[in-house]
This record gives C-alpha cells, structure tokens and sequence, in this order.
C-alpha cells in the first residue's frame, strides 16, 4: 500500500453463498461503503479493483457483495484481506481531526523540546483518542488526545508538539 492509499476495513469472513463478505470497518463512518463504487483488496501484497454491487450492515460490520464474487469459493480466498482507497476518495476530515496512518510514524516532542519518541499506535478510548508513543527507553507513554495535550500536529514536517499533564510520564 503506497502513501496515498487508506486501509478502510477489513475482510473478516464469507457471508452465505453468494459472493458476500463480511467486512470489519476501519473508518467511523461505515456508511461511507455506500458512496464508493469500488475499491482495492489487498490479496497476497498486490491491489486489485472490486466494483461494489451492494451493501448492506450487520451488527458493527459491512456486508459487501462484489460484482466479481457470485459465490463463496469465490469470495474465501479474500478472507483477511485489507480493503484500500486512494486517498481522494477518503471522506473529508473535519478540522484537527488526523487519519491513523498518517499519525503512524510522527516524533513526539514537548512544548519544552524534550523528545519523547514517535507515535507507534493509537487506541480509542471512549471520548478520545490516545496516542501510543515510543521512545529510546522502549518504555510506552499514553498520551490523551485532547486539545489541552495535543498543542501541535504537523503532518508534513513529521512531528506532534504536546504538553506535558502532571503524573502523564514517570519521571
């Protein structure tokens, strides 16, 4: 998957026998399915198109019927395989609001210029997000993704400036 590409779920199983699959959503609007006319599977590191007949929503998946699948041998082999779009298609982002993967990878640094590490995950946790930051120590420091913590994001030079919360690290 290439910079300009988005992950946007995941096949998770086979549904009936006619070519439906189950697909666990990586993106807070699973609706979004419906506005796409296709999309990429990445089956075994190489992208191949899928045109999207129908969609339909079980419990917290997708289930997508693919013009290209008409039965279950068909659709099997696809089973945890990752769902891409090129980046243009992705839904706009409201303002300060980041896709994961492109938090992925930004060094973390203190409004007072302590390096802390680079962000190695991101957790939902209820009412906001939580950065997951690594640093030389290898020790994981959970920083909340709150307006009060997050003081600066910058994408394109690769860094998140952040204030420190008393007892948020060990000293």
């Amino acid at each position: 998957m290439k910079k300009n590409q988005l992950e946007i779920g995941r096949i998770i199983n086979t549904h009936g026998i006619r070519g439906e699959v189950k697909v666990m959503p990586l993106t807070d609007d699973p609706r979004r399915f419906e506005r796409l006319a296709w999309v990429y599977i990445n089956y075994n590191h190489t992208l191949k198109k899928f045109y999207i007949q129908r969609v339909k929503y079980q419990k917290n998946n997708v289930i997508v019927k693919f013009k290209e699948l008409d039965s279950i041998n068909d659709a099997e082999p696809f089973r945890n395989c990752m769902l891409v779009i090129d980046r243009e298609m992705a839904v706009d982002l409201p303002p300060d609001t980041y896709f994961i993967c492109d938090l992925i990878g930004l060094q973390v640094k203190t409004d007072q210029g302590q390096e802390l590490g680079e962000i190695i995950d991101v957790m939902s946790a209820g009412g906001n997000d939580v950065y997951v930051v690594k640093g030389s120590s290898e020790k994981e420091i959970l920083i909340p993704a709150i307006k009060q913590v997050v003081l600066k994001v910058d994408i394109e030079q690769g860094f998140v400036i952040v204030k420190l919360l008393e007892g948020l690290i060990d000293e």
